[in-house]
């Protein structure tokens, strides 16, 4: 039977927490006083292969369980975990996060009722059962032979495949039990080539949340390989970039990550309700020139950070942030929207069992203008082109942002004239969204290879952006 919620091996009865100690948890969460609590519990294996020097060298696999307990009470979350089902393992978990609660007047128990979510964005099952051992070993020794026939420079080939896969029960207190089967794949190639004496490197990745049959259905394998000997050969080719404040020309796709840094983490509840946030006060004002609309959608299919229900079992929807350029909405998980007077936008996530839920981005995307990419790039008369992004980090408070660029070229007259090498985008996000003149009609989101940190924590979110114009930006560059 499909469906993230219908799997009738995965009730509540088949948990590894009795029922009696399942309502002994929750009728202490609900006479703690608190205003919100759940249970959260994580059943997660992930097994990942890598190739080097033409062998696989590196086999890892792991198991993971374990539950999260949490009680809220205004602004103060207390939350408890414990990797151990005994039950007093669980009722002195379950007693440390109602610590911060004061005693409230006694509620009567409640029922726990299975609920099923309209939902159903990924398949259900373990993605390591449908491609064994020795077929994965295979496709990583065929993408070693494939770099090394395409160009006789490439002299290493790192391969890696991997997979997860995790149970995700979460109890509410008010009773409702939701269900979810989470998969995630990746695979990442990355190869370095030599010419004369000078090296270099190029990599490719793509993933999302179905079985690793997909990446072979798809042809990814073949794909990813070619992109990363063509990226490393870009570079042998590439010259030092130039610096200074100039017009900037972003691809569609994968740049949407430096949307994800610079604006997205801004966007989100946490940081706005303290006043800790560039946007904070500033919903309902011009925050982005006219055209420019962004949303945050974890209800995508596949994608690897969509969700069939957030971490408090809340369903994943498409959020409206910025609608032509003003300020419409944050991303909220169930605290900061109460406290907020508003309602939770399924954004509420966790890396683990082991950590508070914080409100987190899914699919963060800029949506799709009307203008042509060729003429956006025609309209570059001296600046950069950025294709692709390397490392970068943002400040929150000042929306400050430095990102390196992994694929780019010099630009004069409309006409790409070389590739360049070492150029950073350095700016503030909320100024760049104001300095956006041309929006493409190629919305693009990135292959599936996005992980965001926050507060310690790593998650895996998707990007996306059209090709777009940013009239002016530093260019951090090497030419001298």
């Amino acid at each position: 039977m499909s469906g993230a919620f219908q799997d009738a091996q995965m009730n509540h009865t088949t948990l590894p927490i009795s029922d009696a100690m399942l309502d002994t948890m929750l009728h202490r969460l609900r006479n703690s006083g608190a205003d919100d609590a759940d249970i959260y519990i994580q059943r997660s294996q992930s097994e990942s292969l890598t190739l080097e020097e033409s062998r696989v060298k590196h086999i890892s696999a792991s198991t993971m369980q374990g539950v999260g307990i949490r009680a809220i009470q205004g602004e103060v979350s207390g939350h408890a975990y414990t990797d151990c089902f005994t039950d007093d393992s669980l009722t002195e978990a379950t007693a440390a996060a109602c610590t911060i609660a004061q005693q409230g007047q006694k509620r009567a128990p409640v029922a726990i009722q299975q609920h099923n979510n309209h939902h159903d964005l990924y398949p259900t099952g373990n993605p390591m059962h449908s491609m064994d051992m020795h077929q994965r070993k295979q496709l990583l020794e065929d993408i070693d032979a494939l770099a090394r026939s395409l160009d006789t420079r490439v002299t290493q080939v790192v391969a890696s495949i991997s997979a997860s896969y995790s149970h995700i029960h979460i109890l509410r207190m008010d009773g409702m039990h939701l269900m979810d089967e989470r998969p995630l794949v990746r695979l990442n190639v990355s190869v370095v080539v030599e010419d004369k004496g000078v090296r270099e490197s190029g990599s490719a990745g793509g993933g999302g949340r179905f079985d690793l049959t997909h990446i072979l259905a798809k042809n990814d394998a073949e794909r990813l390989t070619k992109e990363a000997v063509r990226l490393a050969l870009l570079n042998l080719e590439a010259q030092d970039a130039p610096a200074g404040s100039m017009p900037v020309v972003l691809g569609s796709g994968w740049p949407g990550i430096l949307l994800h840094e610079a604006v997205g983490h801004g966007l989100e509840a946490d940081f706005n309700r303290k006043g800790s946030s560039v946007f904070s006060e500033k919903m309902g004002q011009q925050v982005a020139a006219k055209g420019v609309t962004v949303v945050d959608d974890g209800t995508i299919a596949a994608r690897r950070g969509s969700l069939n229900v957030d971490d408090e079992g809340v369903p994943t929807q498409r959020t409206v942030l910025i609608e032509d350029g003003m300020l419409v909405g944050y991303m909220q998980d169930k605290q900061n929207a109460r406290l907020m007077g508003v309602e939770p936008t399924g954004n509420g996530r966790r890396e683990s069992y082991a950590d508070p839920v914080l409100p987190r981005m899914t699919n963060t995307f800029m949506l799709a203008g009307s203008d042509e990419p060729d003429d956006i790039l025609a309209s570059l008369d001296d600046g950069i082109y950025a294709v692709n992004f390397g490392g970068g980090q943002v400040d929150i408070t000042s929306g400050k942002f430095v990102f390196t660029t992994s694929e780019a070229y010099y630009v004069r007259h409309g006409k790409i004239q070389y590739p360049v090498k070492g150029a950073t985008l350095m700016g503030m996000g909320h100024e760049v969204l104001q300095e956006i003149s041309m929006i493409g009609n190629d919305l693009a989101l990135d292959p599936g290879v996005g992980t965001c940190g926050k507060a310690g924590q790593s998650v895996p979110v998707g990007v996306g952006m059209p090709s777009i114009r940013i009239d002016r930006l530093t260019v951090g560059g090497t030419q001298s």
